[in-house]
């Protein structure tokens, strides 16, 4: 429980699981992507859920923003219930809560220029003139740190970090309280992560975002992140401050993460780890 800050969002037994399906549709089995996640997440924080892959991250990221259905459970949002079994994700609620995903390209049409991509949510969202569009869309760019000229290019013209930071753009036309990053780091060499996590920061603070940051590496989360959350097998084995889980682990597969860090010197933690199969 957040005593000190006002909850945000508030995850309660959250469960998402998938048939196993075989010939002529028979059910073989379940996979249980999300298993009872409960959590809450304060306004303006920055919460880390680190896992391997499988672990049920990007699923628990997709459902909190409406992209994937729950099978139980529930999600609200300033104390509004947005997500729950068979319920509609509100419309007026799908701009308040943005995911950005892993691949930058996947939310970006290759046969829209930039400009397109940037308006197309604002002409879902709002009935503005073309103008009160545009004015929006270059004041993001801006904010971005990108020139004006790059919104006549088409995604496969621009960089990763480009393509990146337009993900971004899109999201934040729509001024969201809440921001899903999926691997926001992930295929980028580290100079340009470290200006993609610096950028997060400068925009965290602008805007006043809360974050949601998924990814697999718990050291560069926990250089973001208030807080971290480790998932395994669609449950969270541990949430705590950043500095105590990455210091102190107490869950067997936070310390594996932990010791899977890349270090320089010193014994391996991860030699005499051992987890129970999946």
């Amino acid at each position: 429980m957040l005593h000190n800050w006002r909850v945000l969002l508030s995850i309660d037994n959250l469960l998402c699981h998938f048939p196993i399906r075989g010939v002529l549709g028979r059910r073989l089995g379940t996979i249980r992507a999300v298993d009872g996640v409960s959590f809450e997440v304060a306004a303006g924080e920055v919460l880390g859920v680190v896992g391997e892959s499988g672990s049920g991250k990007s699923t628990l990221g997709k459902v909190l923003a409406g992209i994937a259905r729950p099978t139980a459970g529930s999600v609200r949002l300033a104390g509004e219930q947005i997500v729950a079994p068979g319920r509609v994700y509100p419309h007026a609620m799908r701009a308040r809560i943005q995911y950005a995903y892993q691949d930058p390209c996947a939310s970006l049409d290759p046969r829209w220029t930039l400009r397109r991509s940037l308006h197309e949510p604002l002409i879902v969202h709002h009935k503005w003139p073309r103008a009160e569009r545009e004015g929006r869309v270059r004041d993001i760019v801006a904010a971005m740190g990108l020139s004006e000229g790059l919104l006549d290019r088409y995604p496969h013209e621009v960089s990763g970090g480009q393509q990146r930071r337009i993900g971004l753009a899109r999201i934040l036309t729509l001024t969201p309280q809440v921001v899903i990053l999926d691997e926001p780091t992930t295929g980028l060499d580290v100079s340009v992560q470290a200006s993609v996590l610096e950028l997060l920061g400068e925009l965290r603070r602008e805007f006043n975002l809360t974050y949601i940051i998924i990814g697999h590496d718990i050291a560069v989360l926990s250089s973001i992140c208030d807080r971290i959350a480790v998932i395994y097998q669609g449950r969270i084995v541990e949430i705590g401050p950043s500095e105590q889980v990455l210091s102190d682990p107490q869950h067997s597969h936070t310390r594996k993460l932990v010791g899977s860090s890349p270090r320089i010197g010193g014994p391996r933690l991860t030699d005499n780890l051992a987890l129970e199969s999946d």
